[in-house]
């Protein structure tokens, strides 16, 4: 689709007062592609500039930035590469190398299905461009045929490196989401989670395609492909378009496993596998690396070229007749061709010495020569010094390149000497911008930003922290850990939580939620409503009530005390009348708040404590009985039988004979005593 400045502004506008945008290349859910110029060093870039509504997000717009930074740390002959990346007037854009020619879906348009020669051609390529991403960590997540160019000369890159999961975050329905679900491995269907064997997965889909023309997973709706990629496995290409090779329909298998432990570990196994079968094959689908049409040849040491018959020949000076050159065949001849002792025409009328007219000519040439030799001489000297003014000038001179400097987290004054040192001129007025981690009143950036290569003299705009950008806290203490995790991740730096145990708030609920200040002490957080952006944040998460154990054994106490991290400390014994032996009366903690590891006391019953029996001989039943209740004990008599006891009260007239057991007996408290007494 075409498109004039008409209808797209961006059309002939100048970006960081560097590259001129030309024209629209392609436009995505995430950002524009134009073709455009770098007019500092004359070469065609593409440029991928960030949607306006995406820009005004802050956490959207430095993710751009930062997976940015993490492509261009990638540099492989199959990656496109990444030159530069900024922002101007709420404006993010990243510079990236120019590949004109089409993508790896046009190719499918226009072809349907690819040969196996070819579809392994352009598989070893992503592969190679894939495998370097993965050595430096860095996963793409978006890999599809869009993302896969095929250069007018014969070059496979692979693009979008690092931007997918911004992308797939801010697509919602339709075709877009649609082209991106036809690739996402079971994994990123189900738990969100990706990593190198993802993009296999996404390979692995895109091989099929390639063999068959079509993606094996179809539905209306992105949910149903979802599922199928879930529940499903992908079929042979051979099924489909048979002639598949055996070794390709296995590629495709391993690479599209649903359990990811199942495919290659990474894209450096797989492509080493392809290297391997190559290597192996013995004309059943041998790759062919494709070359261009008008290639330069290098003709081999020896080789005549297409002008071998018209090579220079030296001739050599020519003196008198006594000097002598070397002819074709290598024999020695004198002036006229012959042989050293042919007889030569000789020359009546000429002095001794002289020359002869055609010697003369000769002479006369070879003097014309020599001053040539001596102007061409002089030029080249002019030259070099010239060259040398020039080279020094745009060198070390006033006209030369320079890297400018990393002044970040420097004082005003520091950034400008350093700034100044290299030949650069420090612009007069500061602007500030929220900076996370600089300090407020220290250097955040430049703009132009560190390490870009500039003209000496360019004048470069200090960038002062006004500190971390100030963010409304949402609700934390109270909600449960997830929910807070889910509230505070995109804004502010979460740190490990702490755990504590807590009677009264239920287990993964938040406690306490705390920050740090400016100083370094701590902040409650649930005393302020602003936070500084990117501030780091702990939370003190609820492990429940200690587990009661009160009435178990010592062991079966210990037991459950560890199976929520914590310890047996001290165990001491003690009688209790209501705890029988052996079993926890009590238990208590060594420190508060208490946390996994703390140490638990316990206090351990020994039963109820020992009594000696008192010697009650010779008092009356009735004070026998009060002095052993008193003390715990039941008391336990014969009725009297004798007929005189109906008229008057034996109980506390008759004495006490003896008790069972005896006097000085060891008993417990609630054992009984039986009384004996004479009637």
């Amino acid at each position: 689709m075409t498109t004039n400045a008409a209808t797209d502004p961006m059309i002939g506008r100048m970006i960081d007062q560097r590259y001129r945008v030309r024209s629209r290349i392609a436009r995505g859910g995430m950002a524009t592609v134009y073709l455009a110029t770098d007019v500092r060093l004359e070469r065609r870039v593409a440029i991928k500039i960030m949607h306006g509504h995406l820009a005004d997000d802050a956490a959207f717009r430095e993710r751009f930035i930062q997976e940015a930074r993490s492509a261009a740390r990638l540099s492989h002959p199959n990656l496109v590469g990444v030159y530069d990346q900024g922002a101007e007037a709420d404006t993010a854009y990243i510079v990236m190398e120019y590949i004109p020619g089409i993508t790896l879906r046009d190719l499918l348009q226009e072809h349907r299905a690819l040969t196996p020669e070819q579809t392994t051609d352009i598989l070893r390529a992503v592969l190679a461009g894939l495998a370097s991403a993965h050595r430096a960590g860095i996963v793409h997540r978006d890999l599809k045929p869009e993302n896969v160019l095929l250069a007018d000369d014969g070059r496979i890159k692979l693009g979008d490196f690092g931007l997918a999961r911004a992308s797939t975050q801010n697509t919602a329905t339709g075709a877009a989401l649609l082209g991106t679900i036809a690739y996402l491995s079971p994994e990123l269907v189900t738990r969100g989670a990706a990593d190198s064997r993802s993009d296999i997965y996404a390979v692995g889909i895109m091989l099929y395609e390639m063999l068959t023309g079509e993606q094996p997973y179809k539905g209306e709706q992105p949910m149903q492909i979802a599922y199928q990629h879930a529940h499903d496995t992908v079929p042979a290409p051979s099924l489909l378009v048979p002639g598949v090779p055996s070794e390709l329909d296995d590629l495709v298998a391993w690479s599209t496993a649903r359990d990811p432990d199942d495919r290659p570990r990474d894209a450096r196994e797989m492509l080493e596998h392809i290297n391997g079968n190559q290597q192996r094959a013995t004309g059943q689908y041998r790759t062919a690396v494709l070359r261009p049409e008008n290639a330069t040849a290098i003709l081999p040491a020896g080789a005549p070229g297409p002008e071998a018959t018209d090579a220079t020949t030296v001739i050599p000076p020519q003196g008198g007749t006594g000097q002598a050159g070397t002819g074709p065949t290598g024999r020695a001849t004198g002036p006229t061709g012959r042989g050293r002792n042919a007889p030569g025409p000789r020359r009546t009328g000429q002095a001794p010495g002289a020359l002869s007219p055609a010697s003369q000519r000769l002479a006369d040439k070879a003097t014309k020569r020599s001053k040539r030799g001596w102007i061409a001489l002089v030029v080249v000297v002019v030259l070099i010094v010239v060259g040398a003014g020039v080279g020094w000038w745009f060198g070390p001179g006033p006209g030369g390149n320079v890297r400018i400097p990393e002044v970040a987290g420097k004082t005003v004054s520091q950034a400008r000497q350093l700034l100044e040192a290299e030949g650069l001129r420090a612009a007069d007025r500061t602007r500030t911008r929220f900076d996370a981690v600089v300090a407020k009143g220290e250097v955040s950036a430049t703009a132009p930003a560190a390490k870009r290569e500039v003209r000496k003299g360019t004048p470069v705009v200090i960038l002062v922290s006004n500190g971390p950008r100030m963010i409304t806290l949402p609700a934390i203490v109270g909600q449960s850990v997830t929910t807070a995790q889910a509230a505070l991740d995109d804004d502010f730096d979460l740190q490990d939580p702490q755990y504590q145990f807590s009677a009264d708030v239920p287990k993964d609920t938040v406690i306490a939620a705390t920050g740090r200040a400016t100083d370094g002490s701590a902040i409650d957080l649930s005393t302020v409503q602003e936070y500084g952006e990117r501030g780091p944040v702990t939370l003190t998460v609820s492990l429940g009530a200690v587990p009661d154990v009160a009435g178990k054994s010592a062991a079966d106490a210990q037991a459950t005390l560890q199976q929520v991290d914590l310890t047996v400390g001290k165990q001491t014994e003690q009688y209790d009348e209501d705890v029988p032996s052996g079993q926890v009366i009590s238990a208590t903690a060594e420190a508060d708040p208490v946390v996994r590891g703390t140490a638990i006391d316990l206090v351990v019953s020994k039963g109820p404590a020992p009594i000696t029996l008192p010697d009650v001989h010779g008092k009356t039943i009735n004070q026998a009985a009060s002095t052993l209740e008193a003390l715990g004990l039941k008391v336990s008599y014969p009725d009297c039988t004798n007929v005189l006891c109906g008229f008057y009260d034996w109980k506390s007239t008759l004495p006490v004979k003896g008790t069972d057991p005896g006097a000085n007996a060891t008993v417990h408290k609630g054992d009984t005593i039986r009384l004996s007494y004479d009637q």
